[in-house]
């Protein structure tokens, strides 16, 4: 039975991902490995994400365009934490709606330029 999956994210600078992780999206951070650390955990409401240092794949020209997404994150109140995002000054590449899937969500650009949509079933 699986009971989780936690998304492996690369990144080419973990302690700067651990602070916009933190301070933006008010994630906690579990644990890294090595000094300096190349690889790191981090957990919000008890869902994990996992970093690598490495370099990023290829990019994607039309990643932004075509809203390729990186992670959904389902959670309980998309308002709530749309304002609490919105006042950190976290990037928004699409704001809080009502899509027609029946679902309240938004899209963040994280400090590696990944996308992470959030939403809350109608």
């Amino acid at each position: 039975m699986i009971r989780q999956i936690a998304p492996l994210f690369f990144t080419m600078n973990i302690p700067a991902t651990l602070v916009y992780y933190k301070d933006k999206l008010g994630f906690e951070c579990l644990g890294t490995w090595q000094d300096p650390p190349v690889y790191a955990i981090v957990a919000r409401d008890e869902h994990a994400i996992h970093f690598r240092c490495a370099a990023p794949p290829t990019a994607n020209s039309d990643k932004y365009a075509d809203e390729l997404l990186d992670a959904y994150l389902f959670v309980e109140d998309a308002d709530a934490l749309y304002a609490e995002y919105a006042a950190q000054g976290v990037e928004f590449t699409r704001g809080l709606a009502n899509m027609p899937w029946r679902s309240r969500e938004f899209v963040v650009k994280d400090c590696d330029g990944r996308l992470l949509a959030f939403g809350a079933n109608l």
